[in-house]
């Protein structure tokens, strides 16, 4: 993948990225690629918000309840099919395509932000 273009540390710092825990996690079979479902804890400032990944390849629902995971909350909410996505939950692509959820090696409070 190409490097994208180059933006300022005043654009980076428009974009917040938090802490959050997976408290509920289900299929979304609805979606056109294998989804999941999720609800994430971010603490009291954001509270629990909905996202859908394409995460199916490393990913259970079960394996996912209780996990930490990095998301971009000042997103305005996405319409994916039936459901209204409210964060982007991050990962990278591994060498074969699927995506693995970034998260913290360490213990991370909820609604914590990227520095």
């Amino acid at each position: 993948m190409q490097r994208k273009n180059e933006i300022t540390f005043d654009d980076f710092l428009k974009v917040d990225i938090r802490i959050g825990t997976i408290v509920e996690a289900e299929p979304y079979p609805e979606a056109r690629k294998p989804s999941i479902k999720m609800k994430i804890d971010f603490g009291d400032a954001i509270g629990i918000k909905k996202s859908s990944a394409q995460i199916t390849v490393h990913y259970t629902p079960e394996l996912l309840l209780g996990r930490k995971v990095m998301a971009v909350v000042n997103f305005p909410p996405r319409q994916i099919g039936k459901f209204m996505s409210e964060v982007l939950t991050l990962g990278f692509e591994d060498e074969d395509g699927a995506v693995v959820l970034a998260s913290p090696d360490q213990g991370v409070p909820n609604g914590q932000p990227l520095m």
